[in-house]
């Protein structure tokens, strides 16, 4: 068993991380693209409605996709009685903003917005239709499949979004973008899964998830409401460009940085449900997770917060200089997203809901004060800053409590296997950063860093023989040219 285990976290992570980057890489790319035809503002205008969109799939879900994720003895009820609760709530959900889409414009001050509320939450009900059949992939570890669905979806809406940028629909070409994206993962989820509910609607499947799922639903809205509402906030007290620089910027971390921690999350969490009665392995393969995530993330937001000004300036143009202290301010306070999810994800495998509602109710707290500090000061960099220190320092802090409570895995032991790497990518941070203010050509001072930072990196994980580094060598098959 417990090879099988290894061998499914392998195979797991390994088309996960080919599907993340695939379908981001080709993003990545088509924003590139996007961002040198379309403005600042036009951005800003998508991302006013992030607070929007952010909980309404909130609700659309429930916290019934964890919740039959965690259920080790599910049935086709049980599965069949989640889609008709996405579906419905994805219906509800949509006619509640369809009908306060000229208060949502009213807000901003932005008359455009209220067609492109009505247009753009489309896009929810179509996700919802295909929720559950990607939560059963999940379930099943099948990432090789969801791989070749978020690849083509990525390309086909890209391809639709540039060809709408360049024939001048401004703004709307992010929504066409969007709502070609869910169409096609729809499309291709019936293709490949070929499921649909067979089963009525089940009240006690109903009653059964929904006691793990309440207390999981209420803790995201509220994490939900605090990601969301920054957007919200610079978009009412500041204006839709600067709006536009911010989501640049938390883009660029998000392609760093939630890539691995999404990648690492989707596979522990439904790897770990399976054993989340033996406590003894639960911890030791949670370590390795633990170890695992500090590889992949703490050198790649370092990385990022090393080349930012010669990438944004070399990739989308000086027009967006303003996001690159921002970039570097946030690459900060998100390097410890993976340690974080992978806390949550012990929690929510060991069925305690409960502790991850208090959790976020105890972080938010926190969160929204420093948020009002920051608002007060009236910067938009402050507000970087307030995030960059409750997620670097509280919310990590803060999430190793209930791990000691439960595992015996608390703060202290956990820093003892992830400082090696943190170190490592400081160091490779200093380099990046002295290249970087030597070269002032862009597009070469990239060429220069990138490889000389990662060089750098490798070369002290092999120099200390670090475990993640060596398992990485083991998936990748190079570990007998090192023994050589």
């Amino acid at each position: 068993m417990g090879s099988e285990i290894k061998n499914k976290a392998v195979k797991g992570v390994a088309w996960a991380m080919v599907e993340s980057y695939s379908g981001q890489i080709v993003q990545f790319v088509i924003s590139i693209i996007l961002a040198r035809i379309l403005t600042p503002s036009e951005y800003g205008l998508i991302g006013m409605l992030a607070i929007f969109m952010g909980l309404s799939n909130v609700f659309i879900d429930g916290g019934f996709s964890s919740a039959l994720i965690q259920c080790k003895d599910r049935s086709p009820n049980d599965i069949s009685t989640v889609f008709y609760i996405n579906v419905g709530m994805a219906v509800l959900v949509y006619a509640i903003l369809f009908a306060n889409a000229p208060w949502i414009s009213e807000f901003y001050k932005q008359p455009e917005l209220e067609s492109i509320v009505k247009v753009y939450g489309i896009g929810l009900v179509i996700s919802s239709l295909g929720s559950t059949s990607n939560v059963q992939l999940n379930i099943r570890l099948d990432f090789k499949t969801t791989t070749k669905i978020s690849l083509a979806s990525a390309i086909i809406s890209g391809i639709v979004g540039i060809l709408m940028a360049y024939t001048g629909w401004g703004v709307w070409a992010l929504v066409g973008q969007s709502l070609v994206n869910a169409g096609v993962r729809l499309i291709l989820l019936f293709v490949y899964v070929k499921w649909y509910p067979s089963e009525p609607f089940s009240k006690a499947s109903f009653r059964r998830l929904f006691a793990f799922s309440s207390k999981l639903f209420t803790a995201t809205i509220i994490s939900s409401v605090y990601d969301n509402i920054t957007g919200a906030v610079i978009g009412k007290q500041f204006n839709a460009a600067s709006l536009g620089y911010y989501n640049r910027a938390y883009g660029f971390n998000s392609l760093f940085n939630s890539n691995i921690t999404s990648v690492l999350g989707r596979v522990s969490y439904p790897l770990l449900s399976q054993i989340q009665d033996d406590d003894v392995r639960l911890k030791s393969i949670y370590c390795r997770y633990i170890q695992m995530s500090a590889f992949l993330t703490f050198p790649a937001l370092m990385l990022l917060c090393a080349i930012a000004k010669p990438m944004v300036l070399f990739l989308i143009g000086e027009k967006w200089a303003d996001c690159i202290i921002m970039i570097q301010i946030l690459s900060f306070g998100m390097m410890a997203d993976g340690v974080i999810v992978s806390n949550l994800n012990l929690i929510k495998v060991k069925g305690r809901s409960d502790m991850v509602l208090k959790l976020e109710i105890i972080k938010k707290i926190i969160a929204f004060t420093i948020l009002g500090i920051a608002i007060v000061m009236g910067s938009v960099l402050a507000i970087c800053i307030g995030k960059a220190i409750y997620g670097g320092i509280i919310a990590l802090y803060l999430n190793t409590y209930y791990t000691k409570k439960l595992m015996g895995y608390g703060f202290g032991e956990q820093f003892k296997d992830y400082y090696p790497y943190l170190i490592n990518s400081s160091i490779m941070l200093v380099v990046g950063l002295l290249i970087n203010n030597i070269i002032f050509e862009p597009g070469l001072a990239l060429l220069i860093s990138i490889p000389a930072c990662a060089i750098v990196y490798i070369g002290l994980c092999a120099m200390f023989k670090l475990y993640a580094f060596n398992e990485m060598l083991r998936i990748l098959k190079l570990d007998r040219f090192v023994r050589e």
